[in-house]
């Protein structure tokens, strides 16, 4: 699936401005609040590290846990992961879609984004704000569940600005995608549930 961004399904001209001003933000380090499939996340550039760190700082995450990077496409994901033919086909047949696989990294996928595993978390996702936040973005962006440590993901923009004050740089103000829950995510080397939907 290779949607340009005159493609994809429409959104509303608010949203469509927001997703765009959003990217300008995450191009120059920033870190956004947008909407998921069921969640609000937390969005940076996954090549910054003091982006990434920022992120996980603003949450109270360990950074060993690494993060999950979601993608309007495969391509956008591809040069983060090291699967052969048949896994990639596996991945692809479940994308567009709110799975996320934890797959081999690449070795110069950097330990920010790993944490200290060997794989990596990816989802091409099916919700169209997210995607085009991708696409406008350029590639793949971290996806964290908007929250503090211990407390539930925001479900609204409200809900993110109440959390973090400016600690965030821009929210994207848009629908969810109707999930109740976060997606599953699954080993992509043995099909094995790690978390379920």
């Amino acid at each position: 699936m290779n949607e340009t961004v005159d493609q994809m399904p429409t959104l509303a001209p608010a949203v469509a401005r927001a997703v765009e001003q959003a990217a300008e933000v995450l191009r120059s380090g920033g870190v956004v609040g947008y909407p998921t499939e069921a969640v609000y996340g937390l969005g940076c550039d996954p090549m910054r590290e003091a982006s990434v760190q920022r992120t996980l700082d603003l949450k109270g995450r360990a950074r060993a846990q690494g993060v999950i990077l979601i993608a309007a496409d495969f391509k956008q994901i591809e040069s983060f992961i090291d699967v052969d033919t048949a896994t990639a086909e596996r991945l692809r047949a479940s994308w567009p879609g709110p799975v996320t696989w934890v797959a081999p990294a690449r070795p110069e996928v950097p330990e920010w984004i790993r944490g200290e595993h060997t794989g990596v978390a990816v989802r091409v996702t099916d919700h169209p704000p997210s995607a085009a936040l991708c696409r406008a973005f350029g590639g793949a962006l971290v996806s964290t569940s908007a929250n503090r440590s211990g407390e539930p993901p925001a479900r609204s923009a409200a809900e993110v600005a109440a959390a973090f004050g400016d600690g965030v740089d821009f929210i994207v103000d848009a629908p969810l995608g109707g999930r109740e829950r976060p997606s599953a995510i699954r080993d992509a080397a043995t099909g094995r549930v790690l978390r379920p939907a």
